[in-house]
């Protein structure tokens, strides 16, 4: 009796295990299965994302979006005999704030700076460094190019319209002019657009807007550039001569913390050299006014106003009161 119910608790416990084993089969397949079918769908799903992709590039092709300026290779070694890193890391000083009730006297002034003048030969130094040309122009043209300052529209000079490297480009260029192609053999096989290379030396002229103010709290007068801008002459495609026009203004204290890495070369101390931001504080330049909002009501430049439009001296001279008028205010102030 005894050994009957042993034999039959052994086949209950080997039923229960064969029982165990085969629900064990049956869910690893299900797992399986839904594995599969996963990785088939992500599958699916990742060809699908890579033709989108490529249809997508061959849609929006890249836009060369640069200026043509050259490229200047950096010196794989110090190029100094002295330690310039406080140059590279010298930041401007703050501007001292003027509170509006303070401003008791105040007035714009735009002039035009003539780079050929003595005075103003620094601004076609043309050298380079390793970080670049030394051309004022090359320097506002590197400083867009980097995207460190935001290029403005000539339209107006109340930084109104923001321009792309693209159309900056045009500015300065003009239209790109489609050259031929040809193969070994002489052959034209197609064309390209290229565009035209570019003579630094024809920009010669800059034009700053400013303001004047004389500041009651600390009785002095102020002068606080606004903006900066290439001028050029421009000829249309017709052949009409615009005369000195601007090319595109950049705002001022955008471009300081630019300008203080740069040095102004001085070629009669070459151990005394300033930044350009010192240069343009200290006022070390020169430059005739072309426009004034003193005493114009229809906001004309000077080479406009009526009876000044065909005489160049008169112009010249008209700049020169504006000039003297700024200073006997200043002076007139004081008691002796």
């Amino acid at each position: 009796m005894k050994k009957t119910f042993l034999k039959v608790l052994f086949l209950v416990v080997l039923f229960a295990g064969f029982a165990d084993a085969a629900m064990a089969q049956k869910k690893g397949r299900k797992s399986t299965k839904r594995t599969t079918k996963a990785k088939t769908n992500a599958k699916i799903e990742t060809s699908a994302a890579t033709a989108d992709t490529v249809a997508a590039a061959v849609v929006a092709p890249p836009v060369n979006d640069s200026l043509p300026i050259k490229q200047v290779k950096k010196s794989m070694r110090r190029d100094a005999a002295v330690d310039e890193t406080a140059l590279k890391d010298k930041m401007p000083l703050d501007y001292e704030n003027i509170r509006a009730d303070d401003a008791v006297w105040r007035h714009r002034v735009w002039r035009e700076i003539d780079t050929r003048e003595k005075i103003n030969m620094p601004f076609n130094y043309n050298a380079e460094e390793d970080n670049g040309n030394q051309r004022f122009i090359s320097i506002l043209m590197q400083s867009i190019q980097d995207s460190l300052v935001t290029a403005f529209n000539s339209i107006d000079d109340r930084f109104t319209t923001p321009m792309t490297k693209g159309e900056v480009a045009k500015a300065i260029g003009g239209d790109e002019i489609e050259i031929p192609i040809f193969d070994e053999n002489g052959n034209q096989t197609g064309t390209k657009k290229v565009r035209p290379e570019i003579n630094l030396d024809s920009f010669y002229k800059f034009r700053i807007k400013e303001e004047v103010i004389f500041d009651k709290e600390s009785s002095r007068l102020f002068w606080r550039i606004l903006g900066i801008a290439p001028v050029k002459n421009v000829i249309t495609s017709q052949g009409i001569d615009l005369g000195p026009t601007e090319l595109f203004w950049v705002y001022y204290p955008d471009m300081r913390p630019i300008f203080a890495k740069y040095e102004v070369y001085n070629g009669k101390n070459y151990g005394a050299r300033m930044t350009w931001d010192d240069l343009f504080e200290s006022r070390m330049f020169s430059g005739r006014i072309i426009k004034s909002s003193m005493d114009n009501p229809y906001d004309l430049q000077i080479r406009n106003i009526p009876g000044l439009q065909e005489n160049g001296i008169l112009q010249l001279l008209e700049g020169e009161t504006i000039k003297e008028k700024i200073f006997n205010y200043e002076q007139d102030l004081w008691s002796y």
